[in-house]
């Protein structure tokens, strides 16, 4: 079985994040701590976040939670009240329809179509507000296409949010470091007018390969993120304080990891390459991290060597999972069908030999 369907690094945490984490063990750091967290570890997250994108955050202005995802939850459960509209352009996250449904508010999802790169465009999102949004969910890059929203498509939905005092922003950066073929921006910095309506979210799994530490963080409104550790501390309580503490090393410490992670991932990769196979082409569009979001429309219609025929991405990543044991995850749970996601954060050789098994099982069709 080769997996390409996890959203995570190829990579072990750098040693010196995990000796940070053994360390805290050793001198005692393992009592509770503020629901927020950490003093130290939220003043690496105020510098960080003024050293690399100019935004100025208090301490108290920033919360630590149990992975970005549970932020983001916090600010939704905090903020929605029953009926309050949450925009979320598509393909997008599995969690944030979900999330924002149970915080009692009510998913727009707005589609982005790949003739424009999986973005939102400002006359979409204008069309999409009404008197009771309350958020705009942005991701970039996108989880799963890869999409990166560039200054002047941040400047152009800033436009339409200024027209919207209602409507607050949820800028979800997991993925900042291992941006490459474009640069990276995040709207707070780009519009600083409307830093006082931006949630910025981010963390250290996917720039730090610390996907199981569970450490991510919000900076915001001061309002905001009160009433989200309030939250906070009446369901998980804070994040545990030996992965604070190897998070304070990855934000403080050498970071030269992240060039080596951004250098394996933005290197020519053999799923991102053009598979052509005697039955058709299979053509993934460009991404910029370790996804890929290619549409399978191609082979919609066909039928495998046992006469079923594939009518959908599901059938199709079914058929990848059971025939060549090859698993990716379909585009249908993220708002977009028919298209497959391909994380290509696995080994070379791995990868390799995915993309002949896949070559294959198109060749397979009739």
């Amino acid at each position: 079985m080769i997996t390409l369907s996890q959203g995570e690094p190829d990579f072990d945490t750098p040693s010196a994040i995990c000796e940070a984490g053994i360390r805290a063990i050793r001198d005692g750091q393992t009592k509770y701590t503020a629901v927020a967290g950490i003093k130290p570890l939220r003043q690496a997250i105020r510098e960080s976040l003024r050293r690399d994108h100019g935004l100025d955050y208090g301490i108290d202005q920033i919360a630590v939670g149990c992975g970005a995802k549970q932020v983001v939850f916090n600010a939704l459960f905090a903020s929605l009240d029953p009926g309050d509209e949450v925009v979320i352009p598509t393909p997008c996250s599995v969690s944030y329809p979900d999330m924002a449904a149970l915080a009692g508010g009510k998913p727009v999802l707005v589609a982005c179509d790949e003739l424009h790169g999986f973005k939102l465009r400002s006359e979409a999102l204008e069309k999409a507000i009404t008197p009771r949004t309350k958020w705009l969910m942005l991701n970039s890059p996108c989880n799963p296409t890869g999409a990166v929203y560039s200054r002047s498509d941040l400047l152009a939905l800033a436009a339409v949010l200024r027209k919207h005092a209602q409507v607050h922003l949820l800028s979800d950066d997991i993925y900042e470091t291992l941006t490459y073929e474009a640069d990276f921006a995040t709207i707070a910095a780009v519009a600083p007018d409307l830093y006082e309506r931006t949630l910025t979210v981010n963390g250290v799994s996917k720039a730090d390969a610390m996907t199981g530490w569970r450490v991510g963080y919000g900076a915001g409104p001061l309002a905001l993120i009160k009433a989200m550790n309030l939250i906070q501390g009446q369901t998980s309580s804070h994040t545990s304080s030996i992965s604070q503490y190897a998070a304070l090393e990855s934000l403080s410490g050498r970071r030269d990891h992240i060039k080596e992670f951004a250098c394996v991932f933005g290197a020519p990769r053999p799923c991102r390459r053009q598979a052509e196979s005697g039955q058709g082409a299979f053509l993934p569009c460009a991404g910029r991290r370790f996804y890929v979001f290619p549409s399978c429309a191609c082979v919609i219609g066909k039928r495998t060597p046992d006469g079923k025929v594939i009518e959908s991405d599901t059938d199709f990543a079914m058929y990848f999972l059971d025939a060549f044991a090859v698993a990716v995850v379909p585009g249908s749970g993220f708002m977009a069908s028919p298209y497959i996601r391909i994380s290509y954060a696995s080994s070379l050789e791995e990868l390799t030999r995915a993309c002949d098994r896949i070559i294959a099982a198109c060749a397979t069709l009739s």
